[in-house]
């Protein structure tokens, strides 16, 4: 047994753990799991399905990895869990693979998820995100980059929550959630822009502070103006050509395309 490895953990013959990868006691890792180098698993960690662990990750005691989704439409598919690098993943997190053939449940690199966060099937979490304590992530919800999500709160299936978004806690978020928008309530609302979250990226201070006042311009247009969202967009769209004001408008545009449920509202 590697020094690296408790000898009450269990690990399958057929795992591929790199050698630097560490195992706590009475862990349990399947048959087709792969752990890259330097990541670090907790005592009580169960890791099994088709799960893909990138290097340097932290996964804390109790957490829960790859284990079938909670889906009545789950027949025994051949589906994945794939994540990054870097991440901590605290103590009892849930990550379930996803539903269909082939199909993942993906989280990025870098990213904070605290205790007893629930990632069901399906979900696309990007880099960077935060998401605190007893948060429940839904089937299909998609987290863009740098987002941070408050704790104790869910979030309804096929939800997106857009990169730099701030999600203030014990809301209910049941449509999409625009980017560098701040957002909280039962019924959640767009408030203001995520002035805080901005200034800690840099888009600030971007080409002398011309991007965050271009946003905030943005948020004015679409939440003060009391016109129709599509007019708003369109005046948008003529305003700038700017990378960061042109993905706010390709957000809300696919957020209002039809099957879908819409973004969130403005107080």
């Amino acid at each position: 047994m590697s020094e690296t490895i408790h000898p009450t953990a269990i690990i399958h013959p057929n795992a591929q753990l790199h050698p630097t990868v560490r195992v706590g006691a009475y862990a349990i890792v399947g048959e087709r799991v792969k752990i890259d180098r330097e990541t670090t698993i907790g005592p009580h960690v169960v890791i099994d399905g088709d799960t893909e662990i990138g290097a340097g990750n932290q996964i804390f005691p109790g957490a829960a990895i790859g284990l079938e989704p909670q889906d009545l439409k789950y027949r025994g598919a051949n589906s994945r869990v794939q994540i990054g690098a870097r991440n901590r993943i605290r103590e009892c997190v849930t990550i379930n693979r996803a539903t269909g053939e082939g199909e993942v449940t993906e989280i990025g690199s870098d990213n904070l998820l605290m205790a007893y966060v629930h990632v069901a099937h399906n979900c696309q979490i990007g880099d960077r995100v935060v998401i605190a304590n007893s948060v429940s992530l839904a089937g299909h919800v998609h987290i863009e980059s740098d987002a941070v999500l408050g704790g104790m709160l869910g979030v309804h299936q096929f939800v997106r929550i857009g990169c730099l978004a701030m999600v203030g806690g014990m809301s209910r978020i049941d449509r999409d959630v625009p980017p560098y928008m701040l957002v909280e309530g039962n019924p959640s609302r767009v408030r203001s822009l995520n002035l805080v979250g901005l200034k800690r990226s840099g888009i600030a201070q971007l080409e002398g502070g011309e991007v965050f006042a271009l946003l905030k311009k943005a948020f004015r247009i679409l939440y003060r103006s009391q016109q129709p969202l599509e007019h708003s967009l369109k005046e948008l769209e003529a305003l700038s050509t700017d990378d960061h004001l042109q993905h706010l408008c390709q957000f809300l545009r696919s957020s209002i395309a039809p099957g879908r449920r819409g973004p969130t509202a403005g107080r």
